[in-house]
């Protein structure tokens, strides 16, 4: 085969609950071959070469170094985010990081240096911002139909914090809490939806749950620098669940029921910490089972884009026109798999030289965003961002 038409040969760093969201997708696409792995349990390493016939590493190191990986995904826990890239940098590997970038800025900034440096890819997600009706709505915005985009509302509510986490992910300080897991999801969305620059913050956070010490949820407003603004809304704390305004379609687009409600509290209930991260381990790979099929598009709960000449609903098969006259749907076709669009993004960049907006600088704004939600709550004002870039202009802001 020819350089341009060969599988991407990827390695993947962490074989945990985040690969196991993208592995349908890696199944699925003819354009990437899975060539390698690295993971610190032998049960995870042995499943990995015994359905794809790669090898299993027992440190990122050592898959960094491997001839035979071309890119890596690193979906390892956030604080590790940082030293994982760098590795796989200083080996001249192309790089998909799930979100968020890092935790810290100063992580952000050393991956961003060190994939310049290195020259190679860095492209931050799957997030949110990748699901194929975000996008198409981006292009209906862009089509110049509807003029120009003036408020965003995106809200969503779910039972995040209640769903089995290691003690670190409920310290905010190593990246737990729904900021950095969650927030940067909907931040994501709404800047590719406004164009990316973002320019000040003004937010509140809670976290009422003692036994769930970080932040449960938040209410933020967003301002951008052709006017737009934003109004985001999340909470975790599993009581009311906004996908019943999204067809009871659930985040990773399988239909829900009502006997799914209350779940994740429910399988928490007498645990204690150590039982908790036990029934986490259940949703790795090699721990069996599989996710429920996706018959619908991903998405991130109810967005409304407010333009010029109509309003656009985000649903989980398209997007809803409302406009001055009339109303219509769009349906967005669902692919060979919900993740389509990140495998479209990574060939893309390395195959064809055309990087997506994720990326490592758009990571590093949206992180930036989780940072000055977290201070304006805490300050009570309004932050202002300096590290945010356009849709455009991501490859050269520093």
């Amino acid at each position: 085969m020819s350089l341009t038409s060969e599988p991407l040969r990827i390695g993947v760093a962490g074989l945990g609950r985040a690969f196991m969201l993208m592995l349908p997708s890696f199944r699925s696409d003819a354009r990437v071959r899975l060539v390698a792995a690295a993971a610190p349990r032998a049960e995870s390493r042995k499943a990995f070469e015994a359905e794809f016939g790669g090898r299993g590493h027992a440190d990122v190191e050592a898959l960094a170094a491997d001839p035979e990986v071309e890119a890596i995904y690193v979906a390892t826990p956030h604080q590790m985010h940082a030293e994982h890239v760098e590795a796989a940098a200083r080996h001249g590997k192309h790089v998909l990081v799930d979100k968020p970038l890092a935790v810290t800025l100063e992580d952000a900034d050393r991956m961003v240096a060190a994939a310049d440096a290195a020259g190679v890819r860095l492209i931050v997600g799957p997030s949110h911002s990748f699901d194929a009706p975000v996008m198409q709505a981006r292009a209906m915005i862009e089509s110049g139909e509807f003029g120009a985009v003036r408020m965003v509302q995106a809200l969503n509510y779910t039972d995040f914090l209640y769903r089995p986490r290691r003690p670190e992910e409920l310290r905010t300080e190593e990246g737990g809490g729904v900021l950095f897991s969650q927030g940067v999801h909907q931040i994501d969305i709404v800047r590719l939806l406004c164009g990316g620059n973002a320019r000040r913050i003004t937010a509140m956070t809670g976290a009422w749950d003692p036994e769930r010490p970080t932040e449960g949820a938040y209410a933020a407003l967003m301002s951008f620098d052709n006017c737009t603004f934003a109004t985001m809304t999340y909470s975790g704390y599993a009581h009311f669940d906004s996908d019943i305004w999204m067809g009871d379609v659930g985040e990773l687009g399988a239909d829900k029921t009502p006997e799914q409600y209350g779940k994740a509290r429910r399988a928490l209930a007498g645990l204690d910490a150590q039982s908790e991260a036990r029934l986490k381990s259940t949703r790795t790979y090699g721990s069996g089972g599989d996710l429920p099929k996706a018959r619908h598009h991903e998405h991130f709960g109810p967005i409304l884009v407010c333009c010029d000449r109509a309003d656009l609903r985000l649903t989980p098969d398209g997007v809803e026109v409302f406009g001055d006259t009339q109303r219509r749907f769009i349906e967005a076709p669902l692919g060979t798999s919900t993740r389509e669009t990140v495998i479209d993004a990574l060939w893309e960049a390395i195959r064809e030289a055309r990087a997506p907006a994720q990326t490592g600088r758009w990571g590093r704004a949206s992180l930036e965003v989780c940072h000055a939600i977290l201070r304006s709550a805490e300050s009570g004002e309004t932050v202002a961002l300096t590290r945010q870039c356009g849709l455009t202009d991501q490859e050269t802001t520093t």
